[in-house]
């Protein structure tokens, strides 16, 4: 899977709390996930969604255009109804995060997308 966000700290998070689980890449921001992407196969990505440049949600919406297969899944920090149910229908998303996240929730978001 691929993790992309600017904050280097929540990325290694997620490395750490998937260990064992699932391999986990990272990227500080889209354009790196873009150099990525262009160079391994994901099977999932999960992405922040407030990020200096690109937002998660654009980056995931270009993700769903060329990577169909790929599962999706955006993090934010921010509870925002609105924003949830419209990045759900226009990301075509796997899922959802809300931070803080722990582990447990973490791991039931990534392993249910990829069961799915």
């Amino acid at each position: 899977m691929l993790v992309v966000d600017d904050e280097q700290a929540l990325a290694e998070f997620v490395r750490e709390a998937l260990e064992g689980f699932v391999d986990v890449e990272t990227a500080q921001n889209t354009s790196e996930a873009d150099v990525q992407l262009g160079m391994q196969k994901f099977d999932l990505v999960l992405a922040d969604h407030l990020m200096p440049g690109e937002t998660g949600l654009d980056f995931l919406m270009r993700c769903n255009t060329h990577f169909p297969r790929m599962k999706r899944l955006l993090m934010t920090g921010y509870l925002n109804p609105d924003l949830i149910s419209r990045a759900q229908t226009l990301a075509n998303l796997s899922g959802y995060l809300i931070k803080p996240v722990n582990i447990a929730q973490l791991r039931t978001a990534v392993l249910g997308a990829l069961a799915h």
